[in-house]
């Protein structure tokens, strides 16, 4: 039996991210292109197990995609392989209803809905 997944809302993840605290956005590059969180690392979902080596299993690890749905699903892999990650329940839809900071890669505007 697996571990129940630990969750946050948009609004409470903490607001800097370092080598500490990181948001790990696991959406699709056409997603991310649209609007991110300052300081976010990008990782597509699929190409997660691929890449574990840049996630630090000692970091406070918060796991976004678009409404919560796709982090779910990477937080459990992540931490069946030996992280403590917690899901962003709203995903980046509640990231940007609650205010929070959005960016985009061209300068742009960024907008998630």
């Amino acid at each position: 039996m697996s571990e129940p997944i630990s969750s946050i809302s948009a609004a409470d993840v903490p607001g800097e991210f370092n080598d500490d605290v990181v948001l790990l956005d696991i959406r699709e590059d056409d997603e991310w292109e649209l609007g991110h969180a300052p300081g976010a690392l990008h990782i597509p979902m699929g190409e997660v197990p691929g890449r574990m080596g840049e996630l630090d299993v000692d970091s406070e690890l918060y796991v976004v995609c678009r409404q919560g749905g796709r982090s779910f699903r990477v937080c459990q892999y992540l931490n069946q392989n030996g992280h403590d990650s917690i899901n962003v329940a709203d995903g980046m839809v509640g990231w940007q209803k609650a205010g929070r900071p959005l960016v985009t890669d061209s300068g742009g505007p960024a907008k998630i809905y």
